[in-house]
């Protein structure tokens, strides 16, 4: 069991959705925070809003123009070393394929798949050294299927899933412990922040998302997850089809391609 009391966790992305929430969250479960986001006036809003504001530090972090050791040392000079890293920033996408640009598709690589990659490995010796550390990544549902205008987004959440669980498998002998997490449509800011296919932002919010779950009520199942040591957990009524996909794919497939997403 991982119990976050008294635990160090840095969130990243923690300036507003999903990573504001779980920072809201873990705060009221005891956990002493490190927040990562560009927007440092948002960070210091979430910070007031947690349960403990003494017990929440503030790290502004570009995650597409960082050195992963010294943010990994920055965070550990808060509360001491990271005994949980939530890989939770990231940007989606809103695109089709034939017009998405290749730096459209590095760009989305770099935030959402390298950027995780390198804030593990940064951490990575000291938890082995301790024995003890546990990873969240908050992937998707479109981690696993791809759907319509997100092709470079469920591109760099599936390659998520591929790295994490060979990381698993890998260091589960050393007291490493790795959850990652598969949210549906979650009522934030997602779409309104996604890249388009040129580089701009889509700057509308999907009808999908407006009708999503609660952020919190996301975050509450994430942590509990977490505290159960789950490998991977689905958020979401849209997580069905992920079973759907495993089991009847033509299904699946047909599904996707009618669906209004």
């Amino acid at each position: 069991m991982t119990e976050l009391a008294g635990k160090v966790v840095w969130i990243t992305g923690a300036s507003g959705g999903i990573g504001e929430a779980l920072a809201t969250v873990a705060s009221q479960r005891g956990g002493k925070l490190v927040l990562s986001a560009r927007r440092s006036a948002e960070l210091d809003r979430v910070r007031k809003a947690c349960a403990n504001p003494d017990q929440v530090a503030v790290m502004p972090l570009d995650l597409t123009a960082f050195d992963p050791n010294e943010a990994a040392k920055a965070a550990a000079s808060h509360f001491g070393p990271v005994d949980v890293l939530v890989n939770n920033a990231g940007m989606s996408q809103r695109s089709l394929v034939r017009d998405s640009t290749m730096d459209v598709y590095r760009h989305l690589f770099e935030l959402d798949f390298f950027a995780p990659v390198a804030l593990t490995k940064a951490v990575l010796d000291g938890m082995i050294e301790r024995r003890s550390g546990h990873i969240v990544v908050i992937s998707s549902v479109v981690g696993y299927i791809g759907t319509p205008l997100r092709s470079g987004y469920a591109a760099a959440k599936h390659a998520l899933h591929g790295f994490f669980d060979a990381a698993r498998a890998e260091l589960w002998r050393d007291g490493l412990k790795f959850t990652l997490a598969c949210p549906g449509f979650i009522k934030t800011e997602v779409s309104i922040n996604a890249i388009t296919a040129t580089g701009g932002s889509f700057g509308k919010l999907d009808p999908t998302i407006a009708r999503g779950m609660e952020p919190k009520r996301c975050a509450e199942k994430i942590w509990r997850a977490v505290e159960r040591d789950a490998e991977e957990v689905f958020v979401g009524k849209e997580s069905a089809l992920i079973y759907i996909k495993r089991w009847i794919p033509a299904l699946a497939s047909f599904a996707v391609k009618r669906a209004k997403f």
